[in-house]
């Protein structure tokens, strides 16, 4: 008998253990779990660490709101104004609007109280008020960065939204799908041919410079494009750089590539004049070379609000129809 407690004690301690190593994995699938809650990823600025699936997100940067809804995501809030109609956010009445980057509503950014911002283009200025109003939230910049090639950002862009939102392979096939059109057009297209980009709005024709201007000048360099014509000073104004028909024709390109501006912000309005007619109605570009043998190659008419990888895909994949179709 004066054993027994010690006996007790022994059996009690045994227990202890006993149920201590049942326990003890338990704690392995909390840290595992733990590890698949969050992701580090790059932008811009550098690395943030994001709690994923993020349960409030706001999105600002037009050239990611077409892949951010093919991929189902929910905005909590966007800049709606800012939004073409091919893209469902903009119709979108749960998806709290931000307005537009000349008259934001930054602060109704609050009440939806962000985890993550993805912020860019026409509201990248307002990247520290974001910071400022909801400092919880993390904040990610995906402009393509100055001096980078903009197919590779672009690719990067929707590549890190794809490690956000569990859609890797749908980034990857995205970035294979620009690449293919890129190789279409490039293999299509003869140096020998000269090439104007314009910028069409108001019924007036802007120049868009080789590499500097706005959303086609890149594409001289990712396509290699030889230019029919150089200006100094050229800028990326959001209207293309002043320029007379006559100094188009003068230059006489064999292809013409198209941004209609006003397609995109007032096609509904009863003074849009499409950019097919202002540059094929043309009297003073009637004899230039892309007009008569109709080389004239469109943006997608929502581009100017919608700048995103899918965009510039068709649009690579359309100029490789017209070039492959040249005799």
């Amino acid at each position: 008998m004066p054993f027994a407690p010690v006996a007790r004690v022994l059996a009690l301690s045994v227990a202890a253990l006993a149920l201590a190593g049942c326990g003890a994995p338990a704690a392995t699938p909390t840290a595992t779990t733990e590890t698949q809650t969050t992701v580090t990823v790059s932008d811009n600025v550098g690395e943030h660490t994001i709690a994923v699936p993020p349960a409030s997100v706001v999105a600002t940067d037009n050239r990611l709101f077409e892949t951010l809804s093919d991929w189902g995501v929910q905005l909590a809030a966007a800049p709606r104004d800012l939004i073409p109609t091919t893209i469902a956010y903009r119709d979108d009445e749960s998806v709290v609007n931000l307005g537009s980057h000349n008259e934001p509503n930054l602060e109704a950014v609050v009440a939806v109280e962000p985890d993550l911002i993805i912020n860019g283009q026409r509201f990248a200025q307002y990247g520290e008020d974001f910071a400022r109003l909801v400092p919880d939230a993390t904040v990610l910049t995906l402009d393509p960065r100055d001096g980078e090639p903009l197919d590779e950002e672009l690719k990067r862009g929707v590549g890190v939204i794809g490690q956000v939102f569990d859609k890797e392979a749908e980034a990857q096939q995205l970035s294979d799908d620009l690449d293919a059109a890129i190789a279409r057009a490039e293999a299509a297209y003869d140096p020998s041919m000269t090439v104007m980009a314009v910028n069409v709005s108001g019924g007036n024709i802007g120049y868009i410079a080789p590499v500097a201007g706005r959303t086609l000048g890149p594409v001289f360099d990712i396509l290699g494009l030889t230019p029919a014509l150089e200006i100094e000073g050229a800028t990326d104004d959001h209207q293309g750089d002043d320029i007379s028909v006559e100094a188009i024709a003068a230059s006489n390109p064999g292809l013409i590539l198209v941004l209609d501006r006003d397609a995109a912000v007032a096609a509904d309005d009863a003074s849009y004049q499409p950019a097919s007619q202002v540059l094929e109605g043309s009297e003073a570009l009637a004899n230039v070379t892309a007009i008569t043998e109709g080389n004239v190659v469109y943006l997608p008419n929502d581009t100017y609000t919608n700048e995103g990888i899918q965009t510039y895909t068709e649009f690579f994949n359309t100029l490789a129809d017209q070039l492959e179709s040249q005799p």
